[in-house]
């Protein structure tokens, strides 16, 4: 009886053990699987709230997208504009400096007319001095070849200049002055003395007509406005 009750005591006690090691093990398995549905839960939550981050990010990025192209739209057009109205100024100074409202200054050439220094008693005396007629070809040929500004013995030409011969003198505006005639020109050198000595143009007929003709290149050239020509002759 003795060794039934013992064999009955570690048969209670190993199924005692067994119950409270498997009771223990349930509960772990739970413990765990509450943990883990808590994690994946926060990390439901945390994805949910970064696709909401993207949405609005991708949102913002195209509004960005368009802010930007109206941005270079708006700077296209005021880049337009500012050439338009820096074109407009430029033209605006080539046309004052053209009619003689401002101060001009640049290389150019100065083209010599005198009298022939010889006249035959036979001959005309007029047939061996220079005309006005002389001084448009030149200024004409000078006009034509692209040149800024042109005086004659320093006084300006504007679109309403006149010029006229009265014996051995011209008058340019009011002014009269003698021989020689220097005419002065602001332009491109390398582009107007070709043009004046041209084969059959302006100097050649100029020499055919008995004037004495002399062509300078000039690094610098000055000539004041007509306003400030007026005031000084005045």
């Amino acid at each position: 009886m003795r060794g039934r009750y013992v064999i009955l005591s570690l048969i209670f006690l190993v199924l005692g053990f067994l119950i409270s090691y498997s009771y223990q093990l349930t509960k772990e398995k739970n413990s765990n699987q509450t943990l883990s549905t808590e994690q994946w839960d926060e990390e439901y939550e945390t994805r949910s709230l970064l696709i909401e981050e993207e949405k609005t990010n991708k949102t913002l990025q195209e509004e960005l997208y368009k802010k930007q192209e109206e941005v270079k739209k708006i700077e296209e057009s005021l880049k337009s504009e500012k050439q338009v109205y820096y074109n407009l100024v430029e033209d605006v100074e080539k046309y004052r400096m053209y009619v003689g409202d401002l101060p001009v200054k640049g290389k150019g050439v100065e083209i010599s007319l005198e009298d022939a220094s010889y006249v035959p008693d036979s001959e005309n005396v007029n047939n061996y001095i220079v005309h006005e007629s002389h001084i448009f070809k030149v200024i004409n040929e000078l006009y034509i070849s692209g040149a800024d500004a042109i005086s004659i013995n320093g006084q300006r030409l504007s679109s309403n200049s006149y010029i006229f011969c009265n014996g051995p003198v011209i008058t340019v505006d009011g002014n009269q002055f003698p021989a020689p005639f220097v005419i002065s020109a602001i332009g491109d050198p390398s582009v107007l003395i070709p043009a004046l000595n041209i084969v059959g143009g302006v100097i050649d007929q100029l020499t055919y007509d008995n004037i004495v003709v002399s062509v300078q290149e000039k690094d610098e050239i000055k000539m004041d406005p007509l306003l400030q020509e007026q005031k000084t002759s005045s």
